[in-house]
């Protein structure tokens, strides 16, 4: 099974979410996807994934994570000991959140939602400073990623797998070129 953990403000109908989908569905694995909406509550959507990767963990789970999903991702592949495909992972999300606290929406609906303020302090209490086993994780990075430093991923996830993709963006948009060595890792790490 996949955990794909999308990032702020996105949804299951991501981009990158939408190729893995599409990847497994044409590969006859669709069912092997799990792509819940995350709540804007970083507590509230650890506790989901949470009760989602439980079932298959650790022997029959990988995760994927995009952007803050890729914090998520880290904080549970640490907790579970199941291998995570980061996509441009935010590293510290408290630096680039706060000025998202208030009501906004989502960029695959008009349908408002709050950050808190408290949120934050959700977020610093799922902060992984230290990778413990770098070959749980695969890292694909952007260099043009114009909302993260891809150079604080690469440091955080050091010895780990990387590939450091020259140019691109935050939503890499040529990620269909890559989903199928993202699903290789995870089907190679999952027994």
């Amino acid at each position: 099974m996949i955990l794909y953990l999308h990032g702020f403000r996105s949804s299951p109908r991501s981009f990158k979410a939408r190729v893995v989908h599409q990847a497994l569905a044409d590969a006859g694995r669709a069912g092997e996807l799990i792509c819940p909406q995350l709540p804007a509550s970083p507590k509230e959507a650890m506790a989901l994934a949470l009760l989602l990767a439980e079932r298959h963990a650790p022997d029959n789970l990988a995760i994927i994570g995009s952007s803050l999903g890729g914090f998520y991702a880290t904080w549970l592949a640490e907790r579970l000991d199941v291998p995570a495909v980061l996509l441009n992972p935010s590293v510290n999300p408290l630096k680039n959140l706060e000025h998202h606290v208030g009501v906004t929406t989502a960029w695959h609906s008009d349908e408002a939602f709050e950050f808190r303020r408290e949120f934050i302090d959700e977020l610093a209490a799922l902060r992984v400073e230290k990778i413990t086993k770098p070959q749980r994780y695969y890292l694909l990075a952007a260099t043009g990623d114009e909302v993260l430093d891809y150079r604080d991923m690469v440091a955080h996830y050091a010895g780990a797998k990387q590939h450091v993709i020259e140019g691109s963006d935050h939503a890499i948009s040529e990620f269909p070129q890559y989903v199928d060595d993202v699903l290789a890792f995870c089907a190679s790490r999952v027994q």
